[in-house]
């Protein structure tokens, strides 16, 4: 059915019904934000784990059983080395990770008496709370119970979406080369080879981006080990651990991380919570303007600013999970605008 362009009448009704299905696109897009996200973050795994399946694939077909290795088997070989190092890692750090946390709970009491006596003898505080006091009396203070419940529907939820990942991941991975090459049909035939390339491409940076991520957790865990450790922080462990997790997350990862070290340090002595505020303030403003940009620039070629812009645009957007996804995304981005942008020039 064609609209005459000399009838507005029907040019009004085609643009009415095209506006009408346009906002129901986009409120049926909305409504499925989160599994959208799901699938965004899933496809991001697999683009990232993508060299690496292919590298084992084409190692098995250079062995002398002349057989290739399957794709689902090569999959399942990282899932099962990632598991692996995470249940090695867990054997080395649990069983002092869980002495330690037990000596620090066990110091709880004792901490808030040293800290609430250094705020008496200093006139901020009239007199000394137990600690049923001090959480009932604390501000934004909600239901006990309801907060419980609704840390554990969280944690719960984390789990099944993370499993959710890995699943959609798998098949993703599974079918990666039949999916990329329906995307690389829908272009003209002169075009193909560019987008085939650009693909690649965008696979290399994202899973650069999963290595430098890797590589900037064990660096804050490392260095934050060892100063704490010079420092005569307790349970330094424990803390170097938390650091190096919470670099996992961008933005409020790092300052949330350096509470409990805070914490700990106060049960000391002042001057050592000083310290260890000093330590973390140097370690991050070193991990935020030469260690992210040099790491992300190398590993993954996103300009510094570029990085910085893309955290802040994706912090605002979806907060935690925005913040995170936003690197890998600007490179996503980058290798798009090099191929749109005029001056980009025949490959």
């Amino acid at each position: 059915m064609s609209v005459s362009r000399e009838d507005p009448r029907g040019l009004i009704r085609y643009a009415l019904a095209g506006g009408v299905l346009t906002v129901i696109l986009l409120w049926a897009l909305y409504l499925a934000r989160n599994a959208l996200v799901l699938i965004y973050v899933s496809a991001l795994v697999a683009i990232g784990l993508g060299p690496l399946v292919n590298a084992i694939e084409r190692r098995g077909h250079g062995l002398a059983t002349r057989r290739r290795v399957p794709r689902w088997l090569a999959i399942l070989t990282i899932y099962l080395a990632i598991i692996g190092i995470l249940v090695g890692i867990g054997m080395l750090v649990f069983p002092p990770l869980v002495s330690q946390a037990r000596e620090l709970w066990s110091q709880i009491p004792e901490a808030l008496h040293k800290a609430q006596q250094w705020l008496i003898d200093r006139g901020w505080l009239n007199r000394e709370l137990s600690v049923l006091e001090a959480v009932q009396q604390a501000p934004g203070k909600t239901d006990a119970v309801g907060t419980v419940i609704s840390a554990v529907m969280g944690a719960v939820g984390g789990v099944l979406g993370m499993i959710t990942i890995l699943i959609l991941a798998f098949y993703l991975l599974l079918n990666a080369d039949s999916l990329v090459t329906t995307f690389v049909r829908l272009f003209p035939r002169e075009k193909r080879l560019r987008v085939a390339d650009a693909c690649r491409r965008v696979s290399t940076k994202v899973s650069a981006w999963l290595c430098g991520q890797m590589l900037l957790g064990g660096i804050i865990a490392a260095t934050a080990s060892f100063g704490l450790y010079l420092m005569g922080v307790p349970y330094f462990y424990v803390l170097a651990l938390i650091a190096g997790i919470g670099e996992l997350i961008p933005m409020v990862g790092p300052l949330l991380s350096a509470i409990p070290a805070i914490v700990v340090a106060l049960t000391v002595s002042p001057t050592l919570a000083l310290g260890v505020i000093v330590f973390y303030i140097a370690q991050q403003q070193f991990e935020n303007h030469v260690l992210v940009p040099k790491v992300m620039e190398r590993q993954v070629g996103v300009n510094a600013a570029f990085v910085v812009i893309a955290l802040l645009i994706g912090g605002s957007i979806l907060g935690i999970v925005g913040a995170i996804l936003a690197v890998p995304t600007a490179a996503i981005l980058q290798v798009v605008f090099e191929e749109l942008a005029p001056d980009s020039g025949e490959r």
